[in-house]
C-alpha cells in the first residue's frame, strides 16, 4: 500500500505576523504535503492547509459539500496552495445550499471583504490536454521547476482531472516574487473530461481564473474584485466559458486578457453569455495571436493587437445572474 505523506494533526496555530488584526481560527485538522492515495475531506471538519498540498497521479481528493478549508499565509516558496498534479483528481462537489469554501485562516466569516487579497495561494489543476508552448510539458507559473509536480500539457484532450462544483475561492493570490502571484484558479492543460461548474473567485491578488491551453468547459463562473485580470487565457486554450460574470473592484485591471498560442499551433476559444460590470467601463485586451469568439453585455474598452482575430458580439442580456445567488458576491450585494 502506498503511503500518504500528509500531515494531519490537531493543533493551535500561533502566528507572529498577521495581515489583519483578527486572530486566526483554531483548525481541527492541518494538512500539508503529498496526497498519494484517495482521501476525503468531510463537511463536519474545518481543514487548514499549511504550505503546498499536492494530489499526485493516481490519487483522488474528495471534498464533501459544505466543507470549509482555510489556508495559512506565507510568501514565495512557503505560500499555501492546493495543486492537483497531472493524473491526480479532485472531486469537490458542493451544492447551491452548501458550497465548498476555500479562504484564509484570518477569515472569521464577516471580518474580511473583497479588498482583502493575497492571504494565501490558490487552487492549481494540471492536466494532459494539449497546450501551445515552447516546451511540452511545461511548468506552471508559481511552482519551482525542480518540484516535478508543476508539469502540465500533453496530447489527451479528453483528460479528466475531476469535478469542481459550487466552490468559492476567497482572498488568494499570494505574492511569489516581483510581479508573480498565484491565480485564484489556475487551469493548465485541463481536458474536456473535467467538470467545472459554479465557481466564484473573490478578492484574488492576481487573475481570477487563468487557463493555459487545454479545452475544459467552465460554466457559471464569477470573478469579483481581482487585482489583475478576471479571466485570462494563454497558450491556445480551446475550451469554453459559458455564463460568466466579471465584477471589477477598485484595483482591477482587465476583465478579459486573451492570448493565443506560444508554440507552433493555435486554436480558437469561446466565451458565451457574459456580463462585464464596472463603474467606469471594463477593459478587454486581445493579444499575441488570440483567435476565437466572445460575447458579453456591459460597457468595455477593447484593445486588439496585430495578428489577432476575435469576434466580439455585444449582448443586451448577458449572463443569467440567478445562477450566482449562492455566491459571496450576491450575499454582499455586488450583484
Amino acid at each position: 500500500m502506498k503511503k500518504i505523506v500528509l500531515t494531519l494533526t490537531a493543533l493551535c496555530l500561533m502566528v507572529s505576523c498577521k495581515p489583519t488584526p483578527t486572530e486566526p481560527t483554531t483548525p481541527e485538522n492541518v494538512v500539508s504535503g503529498l496526497i498519494t492515495e484517495d482521501i476525503t475531506w468531510y463537511a463536519d471538519t474545518i481543514y487548514e492547509m499549511a504550505g503546498k498540498v499536492i494530489v499526485e497521479e493516481g490519487a483522488t481528493l474528495t471534498i464533501q459539500a459544505g466543507t470549509l478549508i482555510k489556508a495559512r499565509d506565507g510568501q514565495g516558496s512557503l505560500s499555501t496552495a492546493l495543486v492537483i498534479a497531472q493524473g491526480g483528481k479532485i472531486e469537490a462537489m458542493g451544492t447551491e445550499e452548501n458550497p465548498i469554501i476555500f479562504t484564509s485562516i484570518y477569515d472569521t466569516g464577516d471580518n474580511l471583504d473583497e479588498t482583502d487579497m493575497g492571504l494565501w495561494g490558490g487552487i492549481v489543476i494540471l492536466g494532459y490536454s494539449p497546450i501551445s508552448a515552447d516546451a511540452i510539458p511545461a511548468n506552471i507559473e508559481g511552482v519551482p521547476v525542480n518540484e516535478g509536480w508543476g508539469l502540465y500539457g500533453g496530447t489527451d484532450s479528453l483528460d479528466n482531472s475531476g469535478i469542481i462544483k459550487y466552490v468559492s475561492i476567497r482572498h488568494a493570490g499570494t505574492l511569489l516574487g516581483d510581479g508573480n502571484e498565484l491565480n485564484g484558479l489556475t487551469l493548465g492543460g485541463v481536458g474536456s473530461g473535467t467538470f467545472i461548474d459554479n465557481i466564484e473567485v473573490v478578492g484574488n491578488l492576481d487573475d481570477g481564473i487563468e487557463c493555459f491551453g487545454g479545452n475544459v468547459t467552465i460554466t457559471n463562473a464569477l470573478v469579483w474584485a481581482q487585482g489583475d485580470d478576471a479571466f485570462d487565457i494563454d497558450q491556445a486554450f480551446f475550451g469554453t466559458f459559458d455564463n460568466f460574470i466579471s465584477i471589477e473592484g477598485s484595483d482591477s485591471d482587465h476583465a478579459l486578457e486573451i492570448d493565443g498560442g506560444e508554440g507552433n499551433w493555435n486554436a480558437e476559444f469561446e466565451m458565451l453569455d457574459g456580463t462585464l460590470i464596472s463603474i467606469d467601463g471594463s477593459e478587454c485586451h486581445f493579444r499575441d495571436g488570440a483567435i476565437g469568439y466572445v460575447e458579453f453585455a456591459g460597457q468595455a474598452n477593447t484593445e486588439s493587437d496585430s495578428g489577432t482575430s476575435v469576434v466580439i458580439q455585444p449582448l443586451v442580456v448577458g449572463a443569467d445572474e440567478s445562477k450566482f445567488e449562492w455566491t459571496l458576491a450576491y450575499k454582499k450585494g455586488a450583484l
